[in-house]
């Protein structure tokens, strides 16, 4: 069934049990799961992504916590270290599984996207964080146009872009050459009350888990609050409590509205996929 494929991808919304069903497909077929998500890649932000490392068991796994939380990590090194440990797993006469939902990162690492190798730009990025996100918009599309809404789905991605178009106005650019992998794509997918219902239950459970406590333990250990406001959801929010900006409540209301809100965009991003012409295999998981 799968051996005329290059890879597997198992992507879908967050909370909608991809990491089970690809650990379970890894089982059955001998593979090793990459990890697809953009935040996973960080070490000592366990919770608030989500990583749920044992649940993988036994089963290899790759690109999670390769990188110090801090680290101006982007698309583009990802993009590197997913075909290094691509090859690697090939090698291995195992089966490359990748597991996410960072709708980008997906298609980074499947469909050989000619990303440009540009440098974070610390100065650049202070001065566009002050800017309103309606004047960040503007000015990317003066200069770009646009894939999607999608560009503009948390501000870190809106300010990246910006800062990657600023940069290529005046200087010349080294683009990655990688090739489309000859992908199974297969999309977990669960009704939007379950999905909305599971993600309270899991926000419940990672504060009861420590999410606070990790959160504090990044700023005791030298990051600022304006380092994890740039990683939104539970970082974002969980800093705002810790800084007084919200209470307790505020903050897990607030956080419950936006994972809602992130899960429906993953969709959006996927459908989008599709009207490209991206074939995915649904599988609805009760």
């Amino acid at each position: 069934m799968y051996e005329d494929y290059d890879l597997i991808c198992v992507l879908g919304p967050t909370a909608s049990g991809k990491t089970r069903y690809a650990v379970q497909l890894a089982r059955q077929l001998g593979g090793e799961i990459l990890s697809g998500d953009s935040r996973q890649v960080y070490r000592g932000m366990d919770i608030g992504t989500g990583k749920d490392l044992a649940e993988y068991g036994e089963i290899p796994y790759h690109l999670i916590d390769i990188v110090d939380a801090g680290t101006q990590y982007n698309i583009f090194q990802y993009q590197h270290d997913f075909e290094q440990a691509y090859h690697g797993i090939v090698e291995r006469g195992r089966v490359p599984i990748l597991c996410g939902g960072s709708g980008l990162y997906i298609e980074a690492a499947t469909c050989g996207y000619h990303l440009p190798d540009v440098p974070p730009d610390p100065a650049l990025r202070a001065e566009l964080e002050k800017l309103p996100t309606e004047a960040l918009i503007a000015r990317y599309e003066a200069l770009r146009t646009p894939h999607n809404t999608t560009d503009y789905d948390t501000r870190q991605r809106l300010i990246r872009a910006l800062e990657i178009a600023i940069w290529e106005e005046s200087h010349p650019v080294t683009r990655s050459q990688f090739l489309p992998k000859h992908t199974k794509y297969i999309g977990i997918s669960v009704s939007r009350d379950q999905r909305n219902a599971r993600i309270d239950r899991r926000l419940r459970a990672r504060l009861e888990e420590g999410l606070v406590e990790e959160v504090q333990g990044l700023l005791d250990g030298g990051l600022t609050p304006e380092a994890l406001l740039y990683y939104g959801l539970e970082y974002k929010f969980v800093t705002l409590y810790l800084t007084g900006a919200l209470t307790y409540d505020e903050m897990v209301q607030r956080l419950q509205t936006a994972i809602h809100q992130f899960a429906k965009r993953q969709m959006t991003w996927f459908r989008g996929m599709e009207r490209k012409g991206i074939e995915i295999e649904w599988r609805l998981i009760a």
